[in-house]
């Protein structure tokens, strides 16, 4: 793709202290591609792909608007990752299988996808989301 950005790509960098588990979860059950794995004097990190990466800037207003559509309350830190997936609600199962706490399941949003929250490994929150379409 080029579109004329200086940026090329978007890393989200987390710094888990179980790494293979969170590994696992990531790569095993979420299915992200490895795309490298490097390792230095006892330490390691793998690189997922993750398709298409934006970055999404909100004020707490609109983070506490989306908490409330999502979950019902304002449960998210400061950062919050969201993965579109092709079915919200059974990835949600999938990974709650594999040791993500639900904090919410699958909605329906004014926005019109079905999203569920996730509280994953490395203490990451996730949202799953699936475009409804029309």
């Amino acid at each position: 793709m080029t579109d004329g950005s200086p940026v090329k790509e978007l890393r989200l960098v987390v710094t888990a202290e179980d790494y293979d588990a969170a590994l696992r979860f990531y790569r095993d059950v979420l299915g992200l591609t490895e795309r490298a794995a490097f390792a230095s004097d006892g330490g390691r990190v793998t690189i997922l792909e993750a398709g298409r990466a934006t970055l999404e800037l909100t004020d707490p207003n609109h983070a506490a608007f989306i908490d409330d559509v999502e979950v019902g309350r304002r449960v998210a830190g400061h950062v919050r990752v969201a993965f579109q997936v092709d079915d919200s609600a059974a990835t949600t199962e999938r990974l709650a299988a594999a040791g993500a706490d639900v904090v919410a399941g699958p909605t329906r949003t004014p926005w019109n996808s079905l999203n569920s929250r996730l509280e994953a490994p490395g203490a990451l929150q996730l949202t799953l989301f699936t475009e409804l379409g029309e």
